[in-house]
């Protein structure tokens, strides 16, 4: 019988053997028959004379300097939906990791707001696709399908020195899987200055079999002039010096083109598989570099890779005389991907401090 794992127009009509099941501050276990039943929690001041059932526990604090458990979940199937909302100050300071099977290497390990490709939570923009959605005031959402044989885990690190507080909602399937079925991994990364004549790297040390199939890039400008001339680049299983995928440039990565330019402005833009949600302008004063956030899921063209995978973009602009420049900007990534078992141990995240953007 159908196990559930997709559930889009073609097969939404399919009677399947998966249990629905979801995580909150209402019920931390997912257990079946059990939401809805706290006593304590941070609403029950406000049902104080309504009781139990009527919202006593829709979210939860995280103390400063200390990580939460958002969701252990010990079975087979699959998350098929996060949905998430809440904080501090800075969503650079919520660091989200999930961890498959009994592995204590995360496979996701992101800056809150990275992971749901909205960097910034105080600078908010709606985010319309099929992977992530950000609806006002600050909705996260992920879709991506993030199977799981025995275990799953999901944390929530607070490096700030205040305490947060978050609401959230885990849905997954318990379901049979097929053997052929990957992890979804998601890994951020940030240059702040790049190098010059360096190019930024994307991801790099995976190893495995598996396809990518998303990036989201925060983009700042430390230059005047069009930035994005860069080629982004697929090494495939070997690839050395030169990749097997080349791109033309960082507007066509993300599928616009002529540098998002509609009548001498940036030109924001959201769809199901791409977009550029966000142009921070200098406003002259205290706004003084242009940034963007930019998003490109490869959903129906996934890039498959049998034994290793690397990812890099250039960063690169104008000079007078039309001749090209490296740009030694401030950039910052997450990458998403699925892969075969065991994971990667990537170096340590930046620390607080280098995480912080102003």
């Amino acid at each position: 019988m159908f196990n559930g794992l997709c559930s889009n127009l073609d097969d939404i009509a399919k009677l399947s053997c998966a249990r629905s099941r979801s995580i909150s501050p209402e019920n931390f276990t997912g257990e079946k028959g059990k939401g809805g039943m706290a006593t304590e929690g941070t609403g029950a001041s406000c049902a104080r004379d309504l009781g139990q059932g009527w919202k006593i526990s829709p979210s939860v604090p995280i103390k400063a300097h200390s990580t939460f458990t958002l969701a252990d979940i010990c079975s087979e199937g699959a998350i098929k939906h996060i949905w998430l909302t809440g904080g501090c100050e800075c969503w650079r300071w919520l660091i989200l990791r999930i961890y498959w099977d009994d592995s204590d290497i995360p496979a996701v390990e992101s800056p809150l707001g990275d992971f749901f490709a909205t960097p910034l939570a105080d600078d908010y923009k709606p985010l319309h696709s099929l992977a992530m959605c950000v609806h006002p005031r600050s909705g996260l959402n992920c879709y991506f399908t993030m199977p799981f044989k025995r275990r799953a885990r999901l944390t929530l690190e607070n490096l700030a020195d205040n305490d947060a507080v978050i609401y959230y909602q885990i849905d997954y399937v318990e379901t049979k899987l097929d053997d052929e079925i990957a992890y979804f991994c998601a890994r951020f990364n940030r240059v702040n200055p790049l190098p010059y004549k360096e190019v930024y790297t994307i991801l790099d040390g995976v190893r495995g079999k598996g396809q990518y199939v998303g990036t989201h890039m925060f983009w700042g400008v430390n230059n005047n002039g069009w930035w994005g001339e860069g080629e982004i680049k697929f090494y495939l299983d070997g690839d050395t010096e030169f990749p097997t995928i080349c791109g033309t440039g960082t507007e066509d990565y993300f599928c616009g083109s002529y540098n998002f330019d509609v009548k001498g402005q940036y030109t924001e833009y959201s769809s199901p598989y791409c977009g550029l949600t966000k142009v921070t302008r200098p406003d002259g004063t205290y706004q003084a570099n242009t940034r963007f956030s930019l998003y490109r899921w490869h959903i129906t063209d996934p890039i498959y890779f049998e034994s290793d995978l690397r990812v890099t973009i250039q960063a690169l602009g104008w000079r007078k005389g039309g001749k090209y420049l490296p740009l030694q900007d401030d950039i910052s990534s997450v990458a998403y991907w699925y892969q075969t078992a065991p994971f990667t141990k990537f170096e340590p995240l930046c620390d607080r401090d280098f995480l912080e953007t102003i």
